[in-house]
């Protein structure tokens, strides 16, 4: 990183540009993940020695500066609005396991019902970790040198503020949905659900289970299907208000004030009297 002698004035940091419609962090304080795995995350980040450059990225993250964050396997591309017209465009590169590693992963979790259930169940187990070292990998990283990260700003830094920014969001993410962290490693959550039920044997005595009709995936899911002619079926309100979405999980990278379940919890219960009566009628 290079240094200038200001003779003593160092000038003021720049100003970001208002963003419209960024995706602002909806934990009151920055950082604070219920779960561990997001708070190893967090900790991870906050161990690159990264000064000032993380205060920062923790006010962008809460005011709302990065205007797009999208997963795929084994990268993270995103958009943060600085000090420039242009935003900024960040990529982070996260070591994708070979089939073989996930194989050998799957193997020691599928040994232990405990880590199935809680999978299955959308909780990361505490131990997980354990898991990935009898594998001889490691599920999340260890140190910045795991990651390959990469800002278009000016900022010679590297981690900079703009990363910075898109870490937090990303274990504010991680704490919602723990797949996520497995989706960068190079393993889906139907793929990580899949190899453990080929990996575990089945019960002759456990009676078999109807297929599930409802996918995991979130685009699959907002993309709707044919409607069956039966569709309306029973006509009653539901006892649990908005349970497809709370299955499915928060929408990634909420963008509104109230969070995403809660938004759906409070229009299904509304919604519900209204389409009793319109069907009644």
């Amino acid at each position: 990183m290079k240094s200038y002698d200001y003779g003593g004035w160092w000038p003021e940091p720049s100003r970001p540009l208002e963003a419209k419609g960024g995706i602002k962090t909806q934990q009151k304080r920055v950082g604070t993940s219920a779960n561990w795995w997001a708070k190893r995350w967090i900790g991870t980040l906050e161990s690159f020695n990264m000064g000032a450059r993380l205060t920062r990225g923790r006010s962008y993250a809460r005011q709302g500066q990065v205007l797009s964050v999208d997963v795929v396997s084994g990268k993270v591309k995103a958009r943060v609005q600085g000090s420039r017209a242009t935003p900024y465009t960040i990529s982070i590169g996260v070591k994708i396991l070979s089939e073989s590693q996930w194989a050998k992963v799957t193997d020691v979790l599928s040994g232990q019902a405990i880590f199935v259930a809680k999978l299955l169940a959308g909780e990361m187990p505490q131990e997980i970790e354990t898991a990935f070292e009898q594998a001889g990998v490691s599920l999340l990283p260890r140190s910045v040198r795991d990651l390959d990260t990469d800002c278009s700003c000016p900022d010679w830094a590297n981690p900079c503020k703009h990363i910075a920014a898109v870490y937090y969001l990303l274990g504010e993410e991680f704490d919602r949905d723990p797949f996520l962290i497995f989706k960068l490693r190079g393993l889906s959550r139907d793929d990580l659900v899949s190899a453990l039920g080929k990996a575990s044997p089945a019960d002759p005595d456990e009676p078999a289970m109807p297929p599930e009709p409802l996918s995991a995936e979130l685009a699959s899911f907002w993309e709707g299907t044919a409607l069956p002619p039966d569709l309306t079926g029973e006509v009653r309100i539901p006892p649990v208000h908005a349970a497809l979405p709370t299955r499915l999980g928060s929408l990634p990278f909420w963008r509104a004030e109230i969070p995403f379940l809660e938004a759906m919890q409070s229009d299904y219960a509304a919604a519900s009297p209204a389409g009793l009566k319109a069907l009644g009628e």
